[in-house]
């Protein structure tokens, strides 16, 4: 029932809006109430209900056509966004009830896409078939904003995730970081280089914005490595020249600019790209990053991503990376 405001509108019904955003969107009472599966005469009531609620005219009836008023759209936007949240509701209620089912907003950054993703989607396809899978790869600062928005469910990223909003950040596995130079470096092919060779290098480093240029810094500066151009130590390329991704980074390396920090699940896709590549392995214990899944704290959906992340663990196990439980 629609209760009373203190301006003495109503409420409007789930019905009264959805009648109304269908006659709004098809302009014609006929065709909007296929739409809705109602009769013609229950739906010209729900709309006219609507604007007594309101106390505002929201259409004009003609003869021929159904013209909308000019407050009639603000109401129909609005009215789309409330039933679009109702359908969210009623999604993430099914989905807390039936495990790997529904939709399922995975957030995902760049140095992780394109090496996990294959292994992702095989577990979603062969264990979740009902499971709808929507990916989506972004930096970290746009995840963790699409995470605390509603907008994405589940980040896979670098942990700790920070950010201003918490998270609850569930392990999956630690990976070694492995440089890679030209081929023709006095470092290549070495499977025990200690981190200090990074001070007299050129690193070169992906935009701002990566988690993966932040942790190649951290690690620079652990051995004094200077990030400053006008130090004239540390990598200087590496302040001037950046990439977007990956891939131009390995052939910048390639191209005889300086040298880079892979992980190493990149390694086999990035440097078997060519043959003007060479790997560099670290001294234990070698610099790497942890990689995991990040979700709001309290979800309903909690139980339901620690096994999905039970059973990413079992399947990434055959990547080169050590599993974290």
């Amino acid at each position: 029932m629609a209760s009373a405001t203190s301006r003495g509108t109503r409420t409007p019904t789930v019905a009264q809006l959805r009648a109304f955003a269908a006659v709004a969107e098809h302009r014609h009472f006929r065709e909007a109430a296929a739409a809705t599966g109602t009769s013609q005469p229950a739906l010209s009531g729900a709309v006219a209900a609507l604007e007594e609620a309101l106390g505002a005219q929201l259409i004009e009836r003609t003869t021929r056509k159904v013209i909308v008023t000019p407050l009639g759209e603000r109401v129909a936007e609005h009215a789309h966004r409330v039933l679009g949240a109702l359908q969210a509701l009623t999604e993430e209620v099914e989905a807390a009830r039936r495990p790997f089912t529904g939709p399922l907003h995975l957030g995902v950054i760049p140095t992780v896409a394109p090496y996990l993703l294959p292994t992702v989607l095989r577990l979603v396809r062969d264990r979740y078939p009902e499971l709808e899978l929507h990916v989506h790869e972004e930096r970290t600062p746009s995840l963790l904003e699409g995470l605390a928005a509603g907008r994405l469910d589940v980040l896979l990223l670098a942990l700790p995730a920070g950010g201003s909003a918490p998270t609850r950040d569930i392990p999956l596995y630690d990976e070694d970081f492995v440089l890679v130079t030209p081929p023709g470096h006095p470092l290549a092919g070495r499977i025990d280089a200690p981190r200090d060779v990074l001070l007299d290098l050129d690193v070169l480093l992906l935009e701002e914005g990566h988690c993966l240029r932040d942790q190649t810094l951290d690690i620079c500066r652990e051995v004094g490595a200077d990030p400053a151009p006008a130090s004239g130590r540390g990598y200087p390329h590496g302040s001037t020249t950046r990439a977007a991704g990956l891939s131009t980074l390995v052939q910048l390396v390639a191209g005889g600019l300086g040298v880079t920090l892979l992980p190493a699940t990149a390694l086999d896709v990035e440097a078997g790209r060519t043959d003007r590549l060479a790997a560099v392995r670290f001294a234990a214990p070698a610099p790497g990053r942890r990689i995991g899944l990040a979700t709001r704290p309290g979800s309903a959906r909690s139980a339901e991503y620690d096994r999905f992340a039970a059973s990413l663990r079992e399947v990434l196990a055959e990547l080169p990376v050590r599993i974290v439980c």
